[in-house]
């Protein structure tokens, strides 16, 4: 009896909690979601029009989209946003990875100083760390660059990367890695051809953080950007300083879209990831 009564206070303490988590997670989610549909307002306002409510289909348009398209400054800070992007997660997923695995071997010296500096950046805040690289760029010539900016997203993206690749690294068998050796492969063989496919889905995890990091990264570019470096983000914060047009809607509905796919490929590799430790 005491057993039955144990299972359903569990019972509905559970359902107790999803609710609770279902409700905080549209507290969140919904000042977010709001954005969708005020992109399509067909009249130039932040608010839903009395067309709008009543579903009138002359309250609901697409010009805002067309506007971002035919606009050459937002495709420009599109290409801008992308080409940094790309980099830089390039140069935080290599980076990334030779830390985690440096950082994954228990004889590594001072591993825990090591790993604390590593990922410093999750914890400091951006307006601190944009500053200390401004002043530290304008000293090397990096600043108002590509590369500076490309550096800058890279150092914020490597800490995904690091504890991704970390935490995949903590089912590796290294045993694999001595057969290979023995067998008379080099380390750099051994790493492509054993280490690096079976911990893959960990390190394109942290290259999908890394990217979503840098795309939607703001703080350091108004440090760090030049009127070269004008990204999307930054052209959004110019757009809400200057004009106010729901094309800025429109842009940050397409940033909530590419977030989502993202972190939806995301949760597929991590399942890809399980399915192969379990097998």
């Amino acid at each position: 009896m005491a057993v039955n009564e144990a299972l359903g206070a569990d019972r509905r303490w559970g359902r107790f909690g999803r609710i609770l988590a279902g409700m905080v997670l549209v507290f969140l989610i919904a000042p977010v979601l709001i954005v969708i549909p005020l992109s399509f307002n067909a009249e130039p306002y932040f608010t839903f029009t009395d067309k709008m409510l009543a579903l009138d289909p002359e309250g609901w348009s697409t010009r805002w989209y067309h506007d971002m398209i035919d606009n050459p400054q937002w495709m420009e800070a599109m290409g801008n946003s992308l080409h940094i992007a790309l980099f830089a997660t390039l140069l935080a997923t290599s980076l990334g990875t030779l830390a985690a695995l440096a950082l994954s071997r228990p004889d590594t010296p001072f591993r825990d100083i090591i790993m604390a500096l590593v990922i410093s950046p999750l914890i400091t805040p951006v307006v601190i760390a944009a500053a200390g690289m401004y002043f530290f760029y304008s000293d090397i010539g990096l600043a108002q660059t590509d590369w500076g900016l490309i550096a800058a997203h890279a150092a914020f993206g490597m800490p995904f990367v690091v504890i991704t690749v970390t935490a995949t690294l903590a089912g590796y068998d290294r045993t694999l890695d001595r057969a290979a050796a023995s067998l008379g492969a080099s380390p750099a063989r051994t790493f492509f051809k054993v280490t690096l496919p079976l911990i893959a889905p960990g390190v394109a995890s942290g290259a999908l953080f890394a990217f979503i990091t840098s795309f939607d990264e703001v703080v350091a570019v108004l440090f760090l950007g030049g009127p070269e470096q004008r990204t999307l983000p930054r052209q959004m914060w110019a757009g809400i300083r200057e004009q106010i047009s729901p094309t800025i809607l429109a842009v940050a509905t397409c940033l909530i879209v590419i977030s989502a796919l993202m972190l939806f490929a995301v949760e597929l590799l991590r399942r890809r990831g399980e399915k192969h430790k379990v097998a």
